[in-house]
């Protein structure tokens, strides 16, 4: 088995933490819980296809926002990342190139994928196909919703994935 720590990398109230809550306990809550500093969960995900098991240290980092910006050092170490935005909140969109601009910058060319989080919520996303396609040329895009846990359990097991497979 081998172990990789994950960064959750996004602005503040984009659904990291709930993301996490789903993942690693098939959680939701509707309950909005700032993260202070950074919240560290476990899981053991088995990849199969021959592949070792991993066992991810899932480092929920306080958002990105006006008052606070992500600090380089708590990225260190990390062999992959999820950037994670609100498609009902362009400004979370906005921010994500900076964030993986401050990912790349701090850890290199490591794994990572972007998730568009409420997707639960599409009737009021402010992102348009545009938008959409333009992430996608950052790196790959996939729609989330940690309230119904649709595309959670892909995007987790997809970036274990790809981390193993780059060393």
């Amino acid at each position: 088995m081998i172990q990789k720590k994950i960064c959750m990398i996004g602005s503040f109230a984009v659904g990291k933490t709930s993301l996490v809550a789903r993942f690693v306990h098939s959680v939701f809550s509707e309950k909005y819980l700032t993260t202070i500093g950074v919240k560290v969960d476990k899981k053991l995900v088995t990849l199969g296809d021959g592949r070792p098991d991993v066992s991810l240290l899932l480092w929920d980092i306080y958002g990105d926002d006006d008052f606070q910006a992500v600090r380089p050092s708590l990225l260190r170490g990390a062999s992959g990342y999820l950037l994670v935005a609100d498609g009902t909140r362009s400004r979370s969109i906005d921010r994500l190139v900076a964030l993986h601009k401050l990912a790349k910058d701090t850890i290199g060319d490591v794994p990572f994928l972007i998730l568009l989080n409420k997707v639960d919520l599409v009737h009021k996303w402010t992102l348009s196909d545009r938008e959409e396609r333009s992430l996608a040329e950052l790196g790959p895009v996939i729609r989330t919703s940690a309230k119904t846990g649709q595309g959670v359990e892909e995007a987790f097991r997809l970036l274990a994935i790809r981390m193993v497979t780059a060393g």
